[in-house]
């Protein structure tokens, strides 16, 4: 398979990139919500925390390169084609789902920043982008759960959406970017 999209189907690299930024999204997801589970201060809470900013700041990082895969090629056409009530809401989503992508990670960078407190990456800190706040920083982390919590609803409706095509509509709009064994 070509690692560029053509007319019919999306190459490897966007269809690796969708599928790892779903697992890396989906961690994100479990991190923040397991952490709950634990006193507050505790070893594993704070473990869970930094795994969900690191995770957060990955999909930040990829989202940009998932958005040069989508202007240096095509993308690939849906067969049949989409009627227009079904294709400007389409865009929508995708315009949703990739403001998640960036507005959430660059939110939780923005709090961290805002709070004074590191902004860890893989062994590495990241400078912080604002001086510390801490106002400002609950108001962002505000903004930044209500992302979060509006990222259940658009990656539930996008997930239902790709069934509804490939088991009602029949139609190719999830086969395009599965994996070659699943065409």
């Amino acid at each position: 398979m070509p690692w560029k999209n053509t007319e019919l189907r999306y190459g490897s690299l966007s269809i690796t990139l969708h599928w790892l930024m779903l697992i890396l999204i989906a961690g994100v997801y479990a991190c923040i919500e397991l952490k709950g589970n634990f006193p507050k201060g505790s070893d594993t809470r704070e473990l869970l925390k930094q795994w969900h900013f690191m995770l957060g700041l990955t999909v930040f990082t990829l989202v940009w390169l998932r958005l040069l895969a989508r202007i240096i090629a095509p993308t690939p056409a849906i067969a049949p084609a989409l009627p227009r009530w079904q294709a400007i809401p389409a865009k929508f989503m995708h315009v949703a789902l990739y403001g998640l992508m960036i507005g959430a990670p660059l939110a939780g960078w923005l709090i961290l920043s805002a709070a004074g407190k590191p902004i860890p990456f893989f062994g590495l800190e990241l400078p912080a982008l604002l001086a510390p706040n801490k106002e400002l920083a609950g108001q962002i982390k505000e903004w930044h759960e209500l992302a979060g919590t509006a990222g259940y609803w658009l990656i539930g409706l996008h997930a239902a959406a790709g069934l509804l095509h490939h088991f009602v509509a029949r139609d190719n709009t999830l086969t395009r970017i599965l994996p070659n064994k699943h065409r």
